[in-house]
């Protein structure tokens, strides 16, 4: 009894370092702009809504750069649930000369950071006019994500039994109505903990964004927080302010499918 009071008593202080960062972003953001570095109590002395209303209400443009990043979430999710669900499953079931090393490439891809990839992305955006474009942004955050997503989707497909398909088979179903009708299905925990990773990632994507879009119109919610940053000084308020409400989209999904990701993920972990 005492050892499980001590796990759940040093999880709960993990969980309380973890989150303490996100609660002092929260507090900074209600506090006064003259009190942020003044008032350095756990729970602020006054709490005031200004620099939410300075978003808000101001001459901000705080809904056209949620539009932009959620445009580009949404399309990095779709783009790579409708190439990674298929490439995963013809990786689990076909056996290629070079498998290995196939699956070893993508293990590499997926390791490439975002800034060794920028400039050679940039030359061939160019060239094809996809500069200052959010689907040119889609492109480029799909280089970091799809990897997972055909890696996570291939272990899920390798714990569904090859039976079922070829009762399918037996049954005068084909090979794509099989994989839409039966598999698919079976494999929902790793759609949703794909579809929920391909979104968080892309959405605090910032290098990409940066390097691609121009015009002020085009920035996504990441791009907007450097408005707060001047020459003399920077608008901490405003900023956690901003912070937190871009945080609302990726609490409100992680929530809704935290049960899908953790089974997801364990079942992605067998083979």
């Amino acid at each position: 009894m005492r050892k499980k009071w001590a796990l759940s008593l040093f999880g709960l202080i993990i969980v309380a370092v973890y989150l303490f960062p996100i609660y002092w972003m929260v507090a900074t953001s209600l506090k006064p702009t003259s009190a942020i570095f003044s008032d350095i109590n756990i729970i602020p002395a006054q709490i005031t809504l200004e620099s939410y209303q300075n978003i808000l209400t101001q001459n901000y443009p705080f809904l056209t750069y949620m539009k932009n990043s959620l445009i580009i979430s949404v399309g990095v999710t779709v783009g790579n649930l409708l190439l990674g669900a298929p490439a995963a499953y013809a990786l689990a079931r076909t056996r290629i000369t070079g498998y290995v090393w196939l699956i070893m490439f993508i293990l590499i891809v997926q390791m490439f950071p975002s800034n060794m990839l920028a400039l050679p992305l940039y030359t061939i955006f160019s060239k094809l006019g996809l500069i200052n474009s959010l689907f040119g942004v889609i492109l480029a955050d799909m280089t970091l994500t799809l990897p997972f997503v055909i890696l996570i989707l291939r272990t899920s497909y390798l714990n569904i039994p090859v039976d079922l398909e070829d009762a399918a088979s037996i049954d005068g179903c084909g090979k794509w109505r099989a994989f839409y009708s039966i598999i698919l299905p079976l494999v929902r925990p790793g759609l949703l903990t794909c579809a929920a990773f391909s979104f968080i990632l892309s959405w605090g994507e910032f290098l990409y964004a940066l390097t691609f879009l121009k015009q002020n119109d085009m920035w996504t919610i990441t791009l907007g927080m450097r408005q707060f940053v001047g020459q003399f000084g920077t608008n901490w308020g405003s900023m956690m302010a901003l912070s937190a409400l871009s945080s609302l989209p990726i609490i409100i999904i992680f929530m809704a499918t935290q049960k899908y990701i953790a089974g997801g993920l364990s079942s992605g972990a067998v083979k």
